[in-house]
């Protein structure tokens, strides 16, 4: 009798430990830790400007985003895919004027209040990269 008791202990702790390390850091996230507008910079392909990154909960899809780009191009644009894994952004809106030739995937690593990313401007036809660079925001 002392024994089963011992291993329904066992049993019950291996559980609880199971079920917290499911809900580490390491896993998927919805990514609602992160709604909130984002402000910061972007450079590269031979020009820099600002960036502003808005994360919203969106009761369809959990969360959506759109980006406020100035500099040369300045353009708003909406997410067409998002997604998070833990801290790691991923995202694609379609590139105005030029919506139907070609889109913006995003990714970036969120630390506190800081995120920091890469941008990649890519045809659509082929996936073809045309330019890229870096973009870094700090919370509002």
């Amino acid at each position: 009798m002392r024994a089963r008791s011992i291993v329904w202990a066992f049993l019950l702790f291996f559980g609880v430990v199971c079920s917290a390390a499911q809900r580490g850091t390491g896993g998927s996230s919805s990514g609602d830790e992160f709604v909130g507008v984002w402000s910061g910079t972007w450079e590269g392909a031979g020009g820099s400007g600002g960036f502003e990154l808005t994360l919203e909960t969106s009761k369809d899809s959990g969360v959506a985003g759109k980006v406020s780009v100035t500099g040369e191009p300045t353009y708003k644009a909406s997410f067409k895919s998002l997604s998070f894994e833990g801290k790691k952004m991923n995202a694609k809106y379609d590139f105005p004027p030029n919506e139907a030739d070609a889109e913006v995937v995003l990714a970036a690593s969120f630390d506190g209040n800081d995120a920091k990313g890469t941008w990649s401007l890519r045809t659509k036809a082929d996936g073809n990269e045309v330019a890229a660079g870096t973009w870094s925001v700090r919370k509002k």
